[in-house]
């Protein structure tokens, strides 16, 4: 097991050895703008793959709009990301920041599904209070009593 170790870790840097770090590109994308590139390309990703079929009949294709939002291309967005990548730690300051913007925006969501939920439930009390006024009424005449007609 330890010799399976060592040749594992002998191929991995053997392997990394020749890898060279890009030099930084000289339109590289800011890390803030990056963040924000990213974070609309996971969205439509996200939601190309829960209902393709919306974004074609829309005409919407993910990668083009992104380039067209941001005023890039996608040569300088792979050599940007690419020389990110290498960079662990801004990579992963990026990728914090793409996840703070998730998380805010799923609380701002799930604080407008509480309210359309308040909402549903007492529009569904407000109707369920006129039906049972409406019974009451219905009770009341049921309760009249009957013309005799004396011809």
């Amino acid at each position: 097991m330890k010799k399976l170790f060592y040749i594992v870790i002998c191929l991995f840097f053997s392997c990394n050895s020749g890898v060279e770090k890009p030099k930084k590109p000289e339109n590289v994308i800011p890390e803030e703008k990056m963040a924000d590139i990213m974070y609309d390309v996971f969205l439509l990703n996200s939601a190309k793959g829960v209902n393709k079929i919306i974004l074609e009949v829309n005409g919407v294709m993910p990668e083009k709009y992104v380039f067209e939002k941001y005023s890039i291309d996608s040569t300088q967005f792979a050599e940007s990301n690419n020389y990110y990548v290498y960079n662990t730690k801004t990579y992963e300051s990026i990728l914090n920041r793409i996840k703070e913007k998730i998380d805010l925006k799923k609380k701002e969501y799930e604080a407008l599904d509480k309210i359309e939920e308040a909402e549903k439930k007492k529009k569904a009390d407000s109707i369920r209070a006129i039906r049972s006024k409406e019974k009451d009424s219905l009770l009341k005449i049921g309760e009249l009593k009957p013309r005799v007609n004396l011809q």
